[in-house]
């Protein structure tokens, strides 16, 4: 099985692959351009393609079998110009990570460690206990809503009770998660769901009926202390929403994982959107970084080699997103 790695972000899962996968892997691993000589004939030759994007300005893989994502999301595949004979896959393995980074937030802009320490090494005790205006706020027995119920949504879920929250969902299917959920939302009903939580994290995978989701009529039912997290993709919020929100003060804050635009192949320099959120001190930003972790490579990896073993061997696939024609009964 000829397999190609395309591009920095899937070359990060290379390492002792066609040991994982075994007899019969033979791995290439290519750049994002396909510029170098022979890159092109070598991805159009693939019979398995591990990357990020997939579209007309690519070479067409006549022999291609599987094209597997090395993430969970797979808004840059042209799914009329992949190959009709080759499955779609994707893999998660990052909701443990996610929900972590989630977590940190909110403790972050609850407990201020960071701010309790700078204060102190010049000397002020401002966070001192024994008086109540320095004390600081607690996460427990606050409300997170969750805006999608996948994955991540559980995981972070999971974490939250587990630090005495109540947990709120809005989904687009029904939420059955006894002991776990304490009110969901259907999202007919997203302006009481926005409303009802002290934090809401996004969630939700990017397709056309997700775009905009959180608008400016979600931003104006929050509370005003509310704290967004987006960890799904930037454009599930809208931009100037989120920044006039955050610049008028209409909630309380945000942290942003997941933005507008990015830097090209190669490159760590950008600004992440069209608006300047980097003057904002209301908002936390990262660079699309929360479950990116040893652990999230390790998992994935094992995640797309299974797959490419299974269908060397012909067996049902995982995570599978759309299937080879040839399967379609």
């Amino acid at each position: 099985m000829r397999i190609v790695f395309h591009g920095a972000n899937a070359a990060s899962f290379s390492e002792g692959f066609a040991d994982l996968v075994g007899p019969g892997a033979e791995v290439a691993i290519l750049s994002d351009s396909l510029a170098q000589d022979g890159e092109r004939e070598r991805y159009a030759a693939a019979g398995a393609i591990i990357g990020v994007r997939f579209d007309p300005s690519l070479p067409r893989p006549a022999a291609l079998r599987l094209f597997h994502v090395p993430g969970a999301g797979f808004d840059a595949v042209d799914l009329p110009t992949l190959p009709a004979a080759a499955a779609l896959c994707n893999c998660f393995g990052h909701e443990d990570a996610i929900a972590e980074y989630v977590m940190a937030a909110l403790l972050q802009r609850t407990v201020p460690l960071s701010d309790a320490d700078a204060r102190l090494r010049q000397g002020e005790w401002t966070w001192w206990a024994g008086a109540p205006e320095r004390a600081h706020g607690e996460i427990a027995g606050r409300t997170i809503g969750l805006l999608g119920f996948g994955h991540i949504g559980r995981a972070v879920a999971a974490r939250a009770r587990a630090f005495g929250m109540r947990v709120h969902v809005a989904n687009r299917s029904p939420v059955v998660a006894p002991g776990l959920v304490d009110r969901a939302f259907p999202l007919s009903d997203l302006g009481d769901f926005w409303a009802s939580a002290d934090f809401i994290v996004v969630t939700v995978p990017l397709v056309p009926e997700t775009t905009g989701m959180v608008d400016e009529a979600a931003f104006s039912a929050m509370r005003r202390d509310a704290l967004l997290i987006n960890v799904a993709r930037g454009p599930v919020v809208e931009q100037r929403a989120l920044y006039e929100a955050l610049r008028d003060r209409r909630i309380g804050g945000a942290v942003i994982d997941t933005w507008y635009r990015y830097p090209g192949p190669g490159e760590l320099q950008g600004r992440p959107g069209d608006l300047p959120f980097e003057e904002l001190p209301n908002l936390l930003m990262t660079p699309h970084m929360s479950g990116w972790t040893d652990g999230t490579i390790r998992r994935r990896q094992a995640t797309m080699a299974e797959n490419i073993r299974r269908l060397m061997r012909g067996e049902p696939l995982l995570n599978l997103v759309r299937p080879a024609a040839a399967d379609v009964a």
